[in-house]
C-alpha cells in the first residue's frame, strides 16, 4: 500500500488505528482452545470485529514464531484473511546486512504480502536499504520505543553532536529513504519527544505503540505529532485483544477499538477544518 492510499483510507475511515495482533495461546478465551487452530480463529473474530474501525493490523511475528511451523502457517492464514484493504505491518524487528536483509524483505513482502516491516537500524544503512527497494513497501525504523529500556541507549546524549541517539537515527536515515517508504517507531510513553520528532521529520509517518495497556496519551500525541496527512498510526494491542476473556471477547474488542476510533475521528475532523 502506497502513501496516497494509506492517507486516503485514514480520512475515509476517520481512523488511524492499528490493531496489534500479539496473540498468545494462554490469553485467548478457553472456549476456542478446542479448535484446530485457536489463534487463527481468535484473530479472525478480532479482525471481523475491528475491520471497519482501523486502517492497519500489526502481527507481532514472535508470537507466531514461538509456535514453530504451525505458527508460521497461522500467520500466513491471518494475513490472507486481513486482505489487501488494510495496511499490514510485520512487527519483526529485523536488521542484518546485505543478502540477509534482502531475504527478510522478500519473506515478508513477497511471500507473506505485508506492506511494512519493523527494522532495527543499529547496523546502519546497508541493513536497512534492502527493505526500501520494494515498490509500495515500507521500512519502519525503531527510533524511540515505548519500553522502559529505551533509556539505556536511545536517549543517551552523543557528545560529538549534542543530540540523543534516537535523534541521530531519524536524521541520518532520511538519507536512505523518503516519506513514501520510511516510517519511524516513536513510543506513546514519550509524548514530550513528539515536538522534536516533527522538527526532524515533519513529513514521515510515525508508528506509535504504547496507547492502551501501556498508558500512552492519545490526545497529547495527536496534538504534537500529527501533520497535514495525519502522519500517525496509533497501535493498540492488549487493550483490544484482551478486553474480555469470555465468549464476548470480539464485541468487547470492538467496543475498545470504537472508543479509540471515535477519539481519532474528532481529531481528524479538527484537522480537516483547520486545513
Amino acid at each position: 500500500m502506497n502513501r496516497a492510499t494509506l492517507v486516503s483510507e485514514i480520512f475515509r475511515k476517520k481512523s488511524f488505528l492499528c490493531v496489534g495482533l500479539d496473540t498468545e495461546l494462554g490469553k485467548i478465551p478457553t472456549h476456542l482452545l478446542q479448535l484446530e487452530d485457536p489463534i487463527y480463529a481468535f484473530n479472525c473474530q478480532i479482525i471481523d470485529a475491528t475491520r471497519e474501525l482501523c486502517v492497519a493490523y500489526k502481527p507481532n511475528i514472535a508470537f507466531y514464531e514461538a509456535l514453530g511451523p504451525k505458527g508460521w502457517h497461522t500467520l500466513a492464514r491471518t494475513i490472507e484473511y486481513i486482505g489487501n484493504q488494510h495496511f499490514i505491518i510485520a512487527d519483526a524487528k529485523r536488521g542484518d546486512i546485505g543478502n540477509t536483509s534482502r531475504m527478510y524483505a522478500e519473506a515478508f513482502f513477497n511471500q507473506l504480502g505485508c506492506d511494512a516491516v519493523t527494522v532495527a537500524p543499529y547496523m546502519g544503512e546497508d541493513s536497512v536499504g534492502p527493505f526500501l527497494g520494494f515498490e509500495g513497501k515500507w521500512a519502519i525504523l525503531l527510533a524511540l520505543t515505548s519500553n522502559e529500556g529505551s533509556n539505556d541507549f536511545q536517549r543517551d546524549w552523543l557528545e560529538d553532536s549534542r543530540e540523543m541517539l534516537w535523534e541521530k537515527v531519524i536524521q541520518r536515515s532520511q538519507d536512505w529513504g523518503t516519506p513514501e517508504n520510511l516510517m519511524f517507531v516513536i513510543g506513546a510513553t514519550h509524548p514530550e519527544a513528539f515536538i522534536r520528532v516533527r522538527e526532524l521529520a515533519p513529513d514521515h509517518f510515525l508508528l506509535v505503540p504504547g496507547v492502551g495497556a501501556q498508558g500512552g496519551d492519545l490526545a497529547a500525541i495527536c496534538e504534537q505529532g500529527m501533520n497535514r496527512d495525519c502522519g500517525l498510526l496509533i497501535n493498540a494491542s492488549r487493550s483490544i485483544l484482551y478486553a474480555s476473556s469470555g465468549e464476548d471477547f470480539a464485541q468487547k474488542a470492538r467496543n475498545e477499538a470504537e472508543r479509540l476510533q471515535l477519539e481519532m475521528k474528532t481529531v481528524l475532523e479538527k484537522l480537516n477544518n483547520e486545513g
